[in-house]
C-alpha cells in the first residue's frame, strides 16, 4: 500500500526521516524543495504535510495536472518548468530548484538523484517485501514455482527503485536473479527502430545500458512519466542491473489498458512500460529460457499506489 500512489512514497519518508536525524530539516523553519517528477514530491508533501514542514514542488510542464492538484492539496506550492530543458538547464526543474534553494532562508533540497537513502529504502522495504511475497506462496501443481525469485523487471526514473530491489534480492536470497530495466522511447523513435531509420537527435532518456541502446533515442521526447531521464542519477547503479529493455510510449499505454480492464488495477503510464518491457525481454532471445521454463518466477514491478 502507498498512499500517495506510488512505490515513491518509501524514499521521501525515508529521505525525510534521514534529514531530520542529521538535523538537516529545523521545524518551523526549513522549506523542503524538490525537482520531481511529481510522484516523489507526493510523497514530500504527505510527509512535510505530517511533520510541518513547507514544501516546493519543481517539476515539468507534461506532468499531469491530477499530480499537480494531488500536491496543492496537501499543502505544497508548485512551480512548472519547460518539459524541453535539458536537465543541467537553468530553466529545468533542477536549475529552478537550485535556484530557490539559493534564493529562499532555510531552503533544502533532498535530492532523490543522489541521495542514498533513495535506494536504501528499496533494499530495506520494497525487495524483502517481493521476497517474502514470493517465498511465502506455495507451489501447485497448477502454479508451480521455484520458490525464488527468478527475474525482477522495472522501470528506472532516478533508478533507486530498481538498484535497491536488485541489492536487496541478490544479497539475501537469490544471487542469480536476473535484474531487468525498462526505459523509455518515443513512439516515433520506435517507428525508426523498427524501420531501421538512422535518426541523430540530443537529450533523450540515455538510462539504457549499454549506450549503444539509447543511440536512436536521444533527443526524443516521450509522454509516460516518471521514468527515464537525459542523464545518469547518482543513484542508479547500472552494475545492479542484468539487462535493458526499451519501451514505446504505445507499448505502454496498451499494456496499461490490459492490466486495468483484465486486472481491474488503476495505474499509470509507468507500470505499462514495465508490463510491455517485461513481455518484450521474455520474448527475447535473453528472455525466452525463462517463459518456457515452468516454475520460474518474474516479478513485474508496477510503481503505482
Amino acid at each position: 500500500m502507498s498512499a500517495g500512489g506510488s512505490v515513491k512514497d518509501r524514499i521521501a519518508k525515508a529521505m525525510v526521516e534521514a534529514a531530520e536525524k542529521e538535523e538537516k530539516l529545523i521545524p518551523g523553519k526549513s522549506v523542503v524543495i524538490e525537482p520531481t517528477s511529481g510522484n516523489t514530491g507526493i510523497g514530500l508533501a504527505m510527509a512535510c504535510a505530517i511533520k510541518g514542514y513547507a514544501v516546493i514542488i519543481t517539476m515539468p510542464n507534461k506532468m499531469s495536472l491530477e499530480k499537480e492538484a494531488a500536491l496543492r492539496a496537501l499543502g505544497a506550492e508548485v512551480v512548472r518548468t519547460p518539459t524541453e530543458a535539458a536537465w543541467d538547464s537553468p530553466d529545468s526543474h533542477i536549475g529552478v530548484a537550485q535556484r530557490l534553494q539559493r534564493e529562499i532562508p532555510y531552503g533544502i533540497i533532498l535530492d532523490q538523484y543522489r541521495n542514498i537513502n533513495n535506494p536504501l529504502a528499496h533494499e530495506y522495504t520494497t525487495g524483502p517485501e517481493i521476497i517474502e511475497a514470493v517465498v511465502s506462496t506455495p507451489s501447485t501443481h497448477a502454479r508451480p514455482s521455484s520458490g525464488k525469485v527468478d527475474v525482477v523487471v522495472a522501470g528506472a526514473g532516478t533508478g533507486g527503485t530498481v538498484t535497491g530491489i536488485s541489492r536487496a534480492i541478490k544479497k539475501t536470497h537469490n544471487k542469480d536473479c536476473v535484474v531487468v530495466g525498462v526505459d523509455p522511447v518515443s513512439f516515433m523513435n520506435y517507428f525508426y527502430r523498427i524501420a531501421s531509420i538512422e535518426a541523430t537527435l540530443q537529450n533523450g532518456s540515455i538510462l539504457a545500458f549499454p549506450d549503444e541502446l539509447n543511440k536512436a533515442e536521444e533527443g526524443a521526447q516521450y509522454v509516460v512519466e516518471g521514468i527515464g531521464y537525459d542523464f545518469i542519477p547518482q543513484v542508479l547503479s547500472r552494475a545492479d542491473v542484468d539487462s535493458w529493455i526499451k519501451t514505446s510510449d504505445e507499448e505502454a499505454f496498451a499494456a496499461v489498458q490490459v492490466i486495468m480492464r483484465e486486472e481491474g488495477l488503476l495505474v499509470g503510464g509507468s507500470s505499462g512500460s514495465a508490463l510491455s518491457g517485461a513481455l518484450r525481454w521474455l520474448s527475447s532471445d535473453a528472455g525466452r529460457t525463462v517463459a518456457e521454463t515452468e516454475g520460474l518466477n518474474v516479478v513485474v514491478l508496477l510503481p503505482d499506489g
